[in-house]
């Protein structure tokens, strides 16, 4: 009996060992998967920062009957604070600046009037304590997890790792791998003679493309092996000694020239699945090397080797890295989609919001599977589990995304 989708995507996950850690400068650490959390180094923030332009002054003077405030200096951003001692007394304070000590408030220039004669300045409303005044430690203590470990690192992790101090910072290490077309049809793209019975080469730029734009590879380089046994066995036996993964199109179903799982079998890659109850895509082969490489065999149908890179390669990849697994998406369907009583079906759809906020995805339908030219323009995938014939407008599916 086939694995579902479900099933299959647990083993792929089991047999799929987290990679080493490395340490990387801050500079390049953007889209890399943190390994230990970034910590506070010291309070955030580390003193009582002034969060407008103003007077700052202690709020029990004008509660005990002081109107106009001596103005003893003026401090900005970056500079040593001053000490109010009397309590009629202020400072002209910055945005940014250390709240002087003496003081508990920052009342904004807009609700004073400034009498440069006498350098005083008298309040058209009454201060509080606190007002405009971002309290030390309000935001975390030092010692304080702020991001934790298996995130992807974006400008937003950046910063308060910069904040912290944190000039180098342990990430994965991303893996290298290897895409592998397979096929006597295939030419290269800049062929100018292609016979009546070969097509170009699209599934090994298409994966490639796919695999850089998720930044989850260190390096991916592109191959293409004919349809003989021994040279899908030599070149396979290479590929996996020298990349931490291996994906393959083509050549995994049960045709005679389909060399590739028998090829992968002397080679003592331990078979983990070979296919999976979905359409498109039921041909798709998985397994682990003695070496522990992941070798993906996805189908040589080029809608099914997209769906299946982004429903089990990519997922991999990031349990891989040791990087938290994404929140699943759902989507409600604008239009009916064709249902299947025992697989489970993926249907390339493109997206839309309504004006109340609602997202729908229309289906968009697709010859064959080798109908790649219609997944220009769409967003991604639904996955529809076994049911209906036809999957009515309005039922809610898991969305997957393009990029």
């Amino acid at each position: 009996m086939l694995p579902t989708p479900a099933e299959a995507e647990r083993i792929i996950l089991a047999a799929s060992r987290v990679l080493p850690t490395e340490d990387c400068p801050l500079l390049q650490a953007h889209g890399r998967v943190l390994r230990a959390p970034i910590k506070a180094d010291r309070d955030l923030p580390p003193f009582d920062r002034v969060t407008m332009d103003g007077f700052a002054l202690a709020s029990a003077a004008w509660t005990a009957g002081t109107r106009c405030f001596r103005i003893i200096g003026t401090q900005g951003a970056g500079m040593v604070p001053l000490t109010m001692r009397e309590p009629n007394e202020c400072v002209e304070i910055m945005t940014g600046a250390v709240l002087p000590a003496g003081a508990d408030c920052v009342v904004p220039h807009e609700e004073t009037a400034h009498d440069k004669a006498t350098q005083g300045v008298t309040l058209s409303v009454a201060p509080w304590p606190g007002q405009c005044v971002h309290a030390r430690a309000s935001d975390y203590t030092a010692g304080a997890t702020i991001v934790p470990a298996g995130v992807r690192l974006t400008a937003r992790e950046i910063a308060v790792a910069a904040a912290c101090g944190a000039a180098v910072l342990p990430v994965a290490m991303r893996p290298s791998v290897a895409v592998v077309a397979t096929g006597d049809e295939l030419v290269e793209v800049d062929s100018t003679a292609v016979a009546p019975h070969q097509v170009r080469k699209s599934n090994d730029y298409a994966l490639r493309a796919a695999l850089l734009t998720s930044g989850l590879t260190a390096r991916v380089e592109r191959f293409h092996l004919r349809d003989l046994r021994h040279e899908v066995e030599s070149s396979l036996r290479r590929l996996i000694a020298e990349f931490d993964v291996v994906l393959l199109t083509g050549g995994v179903s049960k045709g005679k020239f389909d060399f590739v799982p028998a090829a992968l079998a002397a080679l003592g890659v331990e078979k983990k699945i070979h296919g999976i109850a979905q359409r498109p895509g039921k041909p798709f082969w998985f397994g682990v090397s003695p070496r522990h490489t992941p070798v993906f065999a996805l189908p040589g149908n080029p809608v099914s080797a997209c769906i299946g890179l982004h429903r089990y390669v990519l997922p991999a990849l990031t349990h891989m890295l040791g990087a938290a697994p994404a929140r699943a998406d759902w989507v409600a369907l604008a239009n009916a989609v064709p249902g299947h009583a025992q697989f489970t079906r993926f249907n390339a759809v493109k997206l839309a919001t309504a004006p109340d906020g609602r997202r729908t995805a229309t289906a968009v339908a697709c010859n064959t599977s080798g109908d790649f030219a219609e997944l220009v323009g769409t967003d991604g995938f639904v996955e529809l589990p076994p049911g209906p014939a036809e999957v009515p407008a309005g039922t809610v599916a898991q969305f997957w995304a393009w990029e």
